[in-house]
């Protein structure tokens, strides 16, 4: 029998909009619940792995899909196993921030009063901490490959295929189109409002720092709680100077900058996404498990 309970569950939004998620829950005792958020354009599936080492662990583990991903899509009203088109989606990637990701943060904590409510962010999942009207309710945070993604600070030569392919590529794609589909490169279809909103802040100097519209930058000074960031050293797009930028945003508290080489996890790349794969069990989940299970 599998040490893990794992339950599909739909999570209602701020604005009641119902997003896919799942719950990880150890068979035993619970020291502290975990809230896995993803990076843009990527389902909740990339983490099931590390939420079921942590649930193994002793957490309580929430990993849910930003709405128009995955499982947060509205289905076809002829076909329900077929996706709607996201042409005419109405959302913006600080409306994930905002109204989902503050949801979930409310949803863990009330469920989990007794016990520390901790955060794992992946990218776009770490960045949206700071926006977070309830960030306070957070006793530690780790961010994995989260950044201030402005294009320049990207390493080269990938910051020129990226600014070219989000410019004259993905732009009229998704005015022609009315969303951004897969196929363009991102991942997932992503919405128009969240492609849009996004590619603004990728080609503003201080990212989403330099938008004079974004109220929830507010928020950042709120956390106060333990932050470890991790920069991997083969990421082309988290690099050192663009993760420095975002934990700069925390200016109630001094965060920890830690570098990551693949030879530390004995792998020849690890890359953005690559810290979710199983065979870091024993090496990076280890290692990010201990920090984050950590009462000091």
């Amino acid at each position: 029998m599998d040490d893990v309970f794992v339950d599909d569950i739909r999570l209602p939004a701020t604005d009641r909009y119902l997003l896919g998620a799942t719950l990880y829950l150890p068979r035993g005792a619970r020291r502290q619940a975990i809230l896995i958020n993803p990076a843009t354009a990527v389902s909740r599936k990339l983490y099931a792995g590390l939420a079921r080492y942590l649930a193994r662990r002793g957490s309580a583990v929430l990993t849910y899909d930003y709405r128009g991903i995955g499982d947060s899509r509205q289905k076809s009203l002829t076909d329900p196993n077929k996706p709607r088109s996201l042409a005419g989606f109405d959302a913006s990637i600080s409306d994930w921030a905002t109204r989902d990701v503050t949801a979930a943060v409310a949803w863990m904590r009330e469920r989990y009063r007794s016990i520390p409510l901790n955060y794992i962010g992946h990218s776009f999942g770490g960045q949206a901490l700071g926006l977070l009207a309830n960030n306070s309710e957070i006793s530690r945070a780790l961010l994995i490959a989260a950044q201030a993604g402005y294009w320049k600070l990207m390493a080269a030569p990938e910051r020129y295929r990226v600014y070219a392919m989000l410019n004259f590529v993905g732009r009229p794609l998704t005015r022609l189109m009315g969303y951004t589909p897969a196929w363009a490169g991102l991942g997932h279809d992503l919405p128009k409002g969240v492609f849009v909103e996004w590619v603004d802040w990728v080609m503003s100097e201080r990212y989403m720092f330099s938008d004079p519209k974004l109220k929830a930058l507010e928020n950042f000074p709120d956390y106060k709680g333990a932050l470890r960031a991790l920069c991997i050293s083969d990421d082309p797009w988290a690099t050192r100077p663009a993760v420095e930028l975002l934990c700069s945003g925390f200016t109630s508290i001094t965060p920890e900058i830690l570098t990551v080489t693949p030879a530390d996890a004995g792998v020849k790349k690890i890359g953005h996404f690559g810290f979710f794969r199983p065979e870091h069990r024993d090496t990076l989940w280890r290692g990010a498990a201990e920090w984050i299970e950590a009462t000091d």
